[in-house]
């Protein structure tokens, strides 16, 4: 076999099912394939037989294999078959920053929060001693469910043939990337990844403030002490990953979630004096994130849209003082008198007068209570009646509980461990247009390898669990509510840790109300797949969950 004879519909080492060509880079092709035994999609490097960076590729794929940051798409294989040496890693459901930025740059909060992401995933790389050696707008991927993946952790150097790398040439990398985001040029002399070269001034890189308006003064520092050598105004220089993070976080926050607009960047820059007091930042309207599914994407190689909508320009508005108000939404002239008597002095009198109200209303229930003790409430043989007692307001029963965390659950040794982690949040995020969905497998009753898998709820503390509502795409989904066994305050490992409490089968599209036979108090619940639903698209089994509420 050899590079030329992989094609679409080859079955590769007798597991991978090639499925359609992503990349060629100098001679070395990216495949997107199917694992026919755990059926899932990954990710094919194949170099041709005799190639000089087969020994490269299988020395990134150790280093990559021994990353441990989720950030970073796992090697899941490599191995020679017939001459043809192949690396097999995770596949990435999403956008790449080089397609984002095709349609803008980003705004600042996103920009400082991609960055941030992928600057921690590479300080926890480069204390192992490695580095990524290849960062680029082409191999960060932002997921369908918005997280942040990192394509090719040491495999996209050795197919380049750039060598390791270096965590300086990471962190600068990271820079070009930082600064690309906020102003949508790229940092050097010639064009790149699709964006055109940044303007230069007397030899030297203008900041992104001077090149697009509205970004934010605390990331412009940032990025000058990344790019510039030196930086401006005497500022330190960040050279390590560690301290990007840092530097990161006291500007965007530590928070993992997307964010959606600047406002909150906005705020912390103002905090630390990073903006301008004399103005504020229009934060532009929220990036419209595009559905439709992508994979692995190389420059030029797809013409698929952005995730995000073009970022409109930002612009300072220069705050004025609000005109003095003479109270009856009239502005008052300078020469104007201030009216006699204020409405500290009515609200003071209106106060005392509600004081006085109620001492004669406590006055007159003591006196009524006096006269009732006097004539007794006896009854006809003597005894004396008990008022009925009255309780506080029952607890609300039926109102939706807020759900704290929750995580796939698809345990080994029958399960791999995890089902598509990334889109959990997706099922209580109250979008229905937004989905959780299970791998692929060859039968509805998951290919015979396991008894189901699914989503477990932390609901922050044990609570009365009354029904459980599931929102189904595709007909013929059998679920099931699980509680753990014997103590519902821990969340168990394994499968048979677990108990169902309510079963529905073959449900079809739309929800299903799981319903348990007794009252249930529980911290954790699971919703448990059992039979998946037929997808349309490939012929292949796969379950569905668009939305998932609890209710007391």
């Amino acid at each position: 076999m050899s590079n030329q004879t992989v094609s679409p519909g080859a079955l590769l080492a007798g597991r991978y099912r090639i499925a359609e060509l992503l990349a060629e880079i100098d001679g070395a092709r990216v495949w997107r394939a199917v694992d026919e035994v755990l059926s899932r999609a990954v990710v094919v490097d194949v170099l041709p037989v005799g190639d000089p960076r087969t020994n490269l590729l299988f020395d990134a794929a150790r280093r990559a294999a021994a990353a441990a940051d989720p950030r970073f798409l796992r090697v899941l294989d490599c191995d020679m078959h017939d001459g043809v040496t192949y690396c097999v890693r995770e596949w990435a459901g999403g956008r790449p920053l080089e397609r984002m930025l095709g349609s803008g740059p980003l705004t600042g909060q996103q920009a400082g929060w991609l960055a941030r992401e992928v600057s921690e995933a590479l300080e926890n790389l480069h204390r192992t001693g490695h580095a990524h050696g290849s960062i680029s707008p082409a191999t960060v991927v932002v997921t369908d469910a918005g997280a942040i993946k990192v394509v090719g952790l040491a495999t996209e150097a050795a197919l380049r043939s750039t060598g390791p790398g270096s965590p300086e040439q990471d962190v600068r990398a990271l820079g070009e990337l930082l600064y690309a985001s906020l102003t949508g040029r790229w940092p050097g002399p010639a064009p790149a990844w699709g964006l055109q070269p940044a303007p230069v001034e007397h030899g030297r890189l203008l900041s992104p403030r001077q090149v697009r308006a509205g970004v934010p003064r605390s990331l412009d520092d940032i990025s000058d002490r990344l790019l510039s050598n030196p930086p401006r105004h005497h500022a330190p220089p960040i050279t390590s990953a560690a301290g990007l993070s840092a530097a990161l976080s006291g500007v965007v926050g530590s928070s993992h979630e997307p964010p959606s607009q600047m406002d909150e960047t906005v705020a912390i820059a103002r905090q630390n004096g990073s903006i301008d007091d004399a103005t504020q930042v229009v934060p532009p309207t929220p990036p419209a994130v595009d559905p439709t599914p992508s994979a692995y994407q190389s420059n030029g190689q797809d013409q698929q849209r952005a995730a995000y909508a073009t970022a409109p320009q930002t612009r300072p508005v220069r705050r004025q003082a609000p005109p003095p108000s003479n109270g009856n939404g009239h502005r008052r002239r300078a020469d104007e008198p201030k009216p006699k008597g204020s409405w500290g002095g009515r609200i003071l009198i209106l106060l005392a007068v509600l004081a006085l109200l109620s001492v004669v209303a406590m006055a007159q229930f003591l006196l009524k209570g006096g006269l009732n003790n006097e004539q007794g409430t006896g009854s006809e043989d003597g005894g004396t009646t008990t008022a009925p007692q009255t309780s506080g307001p029952p607890s609300a029963t039926g109102s939706a509980v807020t759900i704290a965390g929750a995580k796939d659950f698809d345990p080994k040794p029958d399960g791999n461990g995890e089902e598509h982690p990334d889109e959990v949040p997706n099922t209580y995020d109250g979008k229905a247009s937004t989905t959780w969905t299970t791998m692929s497998y060859s039968r509805a009753n998951l290919g015979g390898q396991k008894p189901g898998v699914g989503i477990v709820y932390d609901l922050g503390e044990p609570t009365a669990v009354s029904k459980v509502s599931v929102a189904l795409v595709r007909d013929g989904t059998s679920v099931e509510l699980m509680v753990p066994k014997g103590d519902t305050s821990k969340s168990p490992a394994a499968s048979s840790g677990w108990t169902a409490v309510a079963t529905e089968e073959d449900q079809p599209e739309g929800t299903t109300v799981l319903t348990p036979s007794q009252p249930t108090e529980t911290r954790y619940v699971m919703v448990w797949l059992t039979k998946l639903p037929k997808d349309d698209k490939g012929g292949k089994f796969r379950g569905e969950i668009s939305e998932v509420t609890i209710q007391r």
